[in-house]
């Protein structure tokens, strides 16, 4: 029997009913036992003490105050955290692993490493970037084997939609798929193209009526454009740049928003062929689309956006020369831009923006053309395009470092650590999912916790990336907020006092059950 607690006389009873059932302290079913006087639980913040099942890895109580160890069996396992704040494990929903295949990119080991280094205890793995992606199950198979054994926390996996995989899409689903994720513009490697319009409808016939998501990497280039390539990653600029390669702003007017909205206009005419089938637009950096997904669900299209850290923190304006870690696509806006993404999160009622990701899409710092004052090395003995936006591969990483980022950012614009779990705990896992099991500090549920010092702060540097390659925008930048500890079901998989704990080796899970209709 689990039950909610809030006070210790109902402590004391439940103690006194383990006895009653013939259970000794010395005998006592295996648990450990972590408290603070601010948690959140259930989007609320309280003082509260979880009890975590060593068996089962779940929450089997919570009590609404911080009983003392004395409370427990003897030699419980017991630690009171206050006045840190315990958070649910985040569920980063958008994370590039890129193994098989890529794995001088990243792999499983160091990216889930650098996930639990933020207090991230759920990736979703994207599709795309490993070799063979996930687009059909021999494909899916082929990265499971390759992440067996390597994962630090708990990882799920997409699906992806290409041209002519539709007849795989319901085989993915029933072998454990979180979604699935198409791109309407280049996705800048060969096994990943893009879809048409036929292509979205095909897979929107197979998935209508399964239990998944569709998601969509939006941009297109509209009829009328200055861009002259559609790669997201590495293009050609246009035949008249506004400005120099290596200046940001020349970047920055080649993906205008209109990328964005016209791309979204597209999945929008096509959203009445699958009414039931929810869409999710991955990585929303214009606002100007945000009004046209606003009027979609008011009128009963099942649509939501995510954001991410890169777009509520980082600004055009101040995008160095040749800096081209900065580099993704779509591309980091304007700072009036950034505020608006920040008023839409925060509106009142119901924002459209419901998930806040990492989108880590890490690569080798070679592929970044970095000029050498910001870090860069010689390519084949030459400097030609260092600093070349264009030429650079596109994508930032950060993953395991978006609780301090947004922590920080976000003090200046009021948010509340109630804010956080909601778009990094329960709206991540309701999106793939796995709210059943994530996003929350709720009986029954995994007791996974990140815990979280509000106050500390650090800079950001090789030591605090624990990503393969060290090549972040964030580098050097002074991050307010540190997750002292992370929790994976019940056992404490790092610490920033002593690290991983490498005697046990990493215990995270591949999430591979059906998904089914808790949406």
């Amino acid at each position: 029997m689990t039950i909610i607690h809030s006070t210790r006389a109902t402590a004391l009873s439940t103690r006194s009913e383990h006895l009653q059932n013939g259970n000794t302290p010395e005998g006592h079913p295996p648990i450990t036992v972590i408290a603070s006087c601010n948690a959140v639980i259930t989007e609320r913040l309280t003082a509260a003490t979880l009890v975590i099942s060593l068996a089962t890895g779940k929450i089997t109580s919570i009590f609404h105050s911080v009983l003392p160890a004395s409370d427990f069996p003897p030699g419980t396992p017991y630690i009171d955290h206050s006045p840190l704040y315990l958070l649910p494990g985040l569920v980063d929903a958008h994370v590039h692993l890129n193994e098989p295949g890529r794995t001088e990119w990243e792999g499983f080991y160091t990216g889930t490493q650098a996930a639990a280094f933020g207090g991230v205890t759920t990736v979703i793995d994207m599709p795309l970037n490993a070799i063979p992606p996930t687009t059909t199950v021999s494909g899916l198979r082929e990265k499971v084997k390759a992440a067996d054994g390597q994962c630090w926390v708990d990882v799920g996996f997409y699906g992806g939609i290409i041209p002519g995989n539709a007849g795989e899409l319901k085989g993915l689903v029933q072998e454990g798929v979180r979604g699935f994720k198409g791109f309407l513009i280049d996705s800048g490697v060969d096994e990943f193209p893009a879809v048409s319009s036929t292509d979205i409808a095909k897979a929107m016939a197979e998935l209508k009526d399964q239990p998944t998501t569709l998601m969509f990497h939006a941009e297109m280039i509209p009829p009328i454009s200055d861009s002259v390539g559609d790669d997201v990653q590495m293009s050609l600029p246009p035949l008249a740049p506004v400005g120099p390669l290596y200046e940001y702003s020349t970047f920055l007017a080649s993906r205008p928003p209109s990328f964005e909205t016209y791309a979204i206009a597209e999945i929008l005419s096509l959203a009445s062929q699958a009414p039931n089938l929810p869409l999710h637009v991955v990585h929303l950096s214009a606002v100007e689309a945000i009004p046209m997904l606003r009027e979609a669900r008011a009128s009963g299209v099942k649509i939501t956006a995510e954001t991410c850290f890169h777009y509520l923190a980082l600004a055009a304006e101040g995008i160095g020369n040749g800096d081209t870690r900065h580099k993704c696509c779509p591309p980091i806006r304007k700072q009036s831009n950034q505020d608006s993404l920040w008023l839409e999160l925060l509106r009142d009622d119901d924002s459209v923006i419901k998930t806040i990701v990492s989108d880590h899409s890490p690569c080798t710092p070679d592929l970044k053309l970095l000029p050498e004052n910001i870090g860069g090395e010689k390519i084949n003995g030459s400097r030609k395009s260092s600093g070349d936006f264009f030429a650079a591969w596109g994508g930032v990483s950060s993953v395991g470092l978006g609780l301090s980022i947004l922590w920080s950012e976000g003090l200046m614009k009021g948010i509340t650590m109630e804010d956080i779990v909601r778009w990094c705990c329960r709206n991540t896992a309701i999106q793939v999912g796995l709210d059943h099991l994530k996003g929350d500090l709720k009986v029954g549920l995994d007791g996974d916790v990140a815990v979280f010092d509000d106050q500390a702060t650090f800079q950001v540097r090789p030591s605090t990336m624990l990503f393969r390659n060290k090549c972040s925008p964030y580098q050097g930048k002074t991050l307010k907020g540190v997750v002292v500890e992370t929790w994976l079901r019940g056992k404490k998989i790092h610490s920033r006092m002593d690290g991983f704990h490498t005697k046990q080796g990493p215990q995270g899970k591949l999430l591979l059950e059906k998904r089914n209709f808790r949406m």
